[in-house]
């Protein structure tokens, strides 16, 4: 007999918000909790023009550039998608002294091309506290309350936000997630920093990157943990609450770290985060196959709206790193394999994020999914399809004709569950190749697969 996927408990409890909000989800022509983060340390990118009409062709509704480039933001302009433009932590010290300076950031990078470019939150630094510099760190407060007041002079106001991004190290806690607490050495000005933040409404940046827990852990069972693939999942002794993946650990161990301050109402925002496809060869698990696996999944993750134990039913607004490879950047070479799109603009694996040919803009093309249903690949072993089969039950799908008694439930095979529960999620989903893969188990025919009194949905 077929095992029938049993979700764990905080998903189950939440299935009634996938169906609810099943049809919903994939109907929206982008995903504004979806974002990308776009570096330009490369002297081989396309024109701004060109990466503005690629983006239009996913469901990537937000961008974050680690600067202002003119060219880009202009580029963005009424395409609808939002932005994130930063100051450098070299602007930092005379941002924080002069309050012209920050009037003068505001007018040059921002008021002359808002609100046609949708420019939602500015990041005053990266990482500032990792530096160990005391003063850069002293001059990050009032550097962002100059900033904010600066937007205030200028009408935006609660229009445009403000922030700073943070690694992963802020913590000296993180394991089991209901443990996290911020490095007492941060802690002093980290309650100035989320007074502020709290106060206008700003959220917590942060980079959680499973790829380097992976790194420090490399073991089978960790790697499927990091890559959303099916696992033991991992019990939190304080909460009792099992987490199957090391992205929710992560942003957990954030929120946990946040209560314990007093700041239950700050925001989380996930500035960074994404895996390699390429590596030294003391890297380990820089593959495509990897790459796709983290990204592809934390994707759907998202679209979910599960949500994670401790933050249910909403998706954090998540940038993934990156849009293009960078490959100028220093260091090894996973620092310039983040890219999720080639220069000449095709992809370097699919990790379901372009549009449906109903929902591409003019200009802009896809391949014709009409006419398709989603089933098993020939050759995959009933593993494999059992973890496709507790997936796509687990995000949304109604699995009810495949239990006993079902319509769809003979065959009573693994193969026939999964085929029929893989489908399904398939149709519901934007219908992308990437919404048939299923770590590479499925493939699209034009053959019906519906039998005897079972039916298939298509489109």
């Amino acid at each position: 007999m077929a095992s029938l996927p049993q979700p764990p408990k905080p998903v189950s409890m939440l299935l009634p918000i996938f169906l609810a909000l099943s049809q919903m989800l994939h109907s929206a022509s982008s995903q504004s909790f979806i974002g990308v983060n776009y570096g330009q340390v490369a002297d081989n990118l396309p024109p701004p023009e060109a990466t503005a009409k690629l983006l239009q062709s996913t469901t990537i509704g937000k961008v974050r550039l680690y600067g202002a480039d003119p060219a880009v933001i202009r580029a963005l302009s009424n395409t609808g998608i939002g932005i994130v433009i930063g100051a450098a932590n070299g602007d930092i010290p005379a941002l924080a002294t002069d309050p012209n300076v920050a009037a003068q950031w505001v007018s040059s990078n921002v008021l002359p091309f808002y609100p046609a470019s949708k420019i939602m939150l500015i990041t005053v630094g990266n990482e500032v506290l990792m530096t160990n510099d005391e003063a850069l760190t002293s001059q990050l407060l009032p550097a962002m309350q100059n900033m904010e007041r600066a937007l205030g002079a200028a009408g935006l106001g609660g229009k445009v936000k403000v922030s700073t991004v943070h690694s992963m190290s802020l913590l000296s806690q993180s394991d089991p997630p209901s443990s996290g607490r911020f490095h007492p050495s941060f802690e002093a000005t980290l309650k100035g920093l989320l007074e502020f933040q709290k106060e206008n409404g700003s959220p917590l940046a942060v980079n959680p990157y499973p790829f380097f827990a992976y790194q420090s852990d490399p073991r089978p069972e960790t790697l499927a943990f990091c890559l959303f693939q099916p696992n033991s999942g991992r019990l939190d002794s304080g909460t009792g609450i099992t987490y199957m993946n090391m992205f929710d650990a992560q942003v957990d161990a954030v929120r946990s770290a946040l209560n314990s301050m007093g700041f239950k109402d700050v925001e989380i925002m996930v500035a960074e985060t994404g895996w390699p496809y390429n590596g030294d060869s003391n890297e380990i698990g820089t593959t495509v196959e990897n790459a796709q696996a983290y990204n592809g999944n934390l994707i759907a993750h998202l679209r979910s709206m599960v949500g994670t134990p401790l933050m249910p039913g909403k998706s954090v607004d998540t940038f993934i790193f990156a849009l293009y490879d960078e490959n100028q950047k220093p260091g090894p070479a996973s620092e310039r394999s983040f890219g999720l799109f080639r220069p000449d603009l095709t992809i370097v694996y699919n990790s379901g994020l372009q549009k449906s040919i109903s929902q591409v803009p003019s200009g802009s093309t896809a391949p014709s999914l009409k006419g398709k249903w989603c089933v098993p690949r020939l050759g995959v072993g009933d593993s494999e399809l059992q973890a496709a089969l507790d997936y796509a039950c687990g995000h949304g799908v109604d699995c009810g004709p495949i239990q006993p008694g079902g319509a769809c439930f003979n065959p009573n095979t693994v193969a026939s569950h999964a085929a029929y529960a893989m489908n399904l999620y398939y149709q519901q989903s934007p219908k992308t190749l990437g919404d048939c893969d299923f770590t590479q188990s499925a493939m699209l025919t034009s053959k019906n697969p519906s039998y005897s009194g079972c039916l298939y949905p298509g489109n």
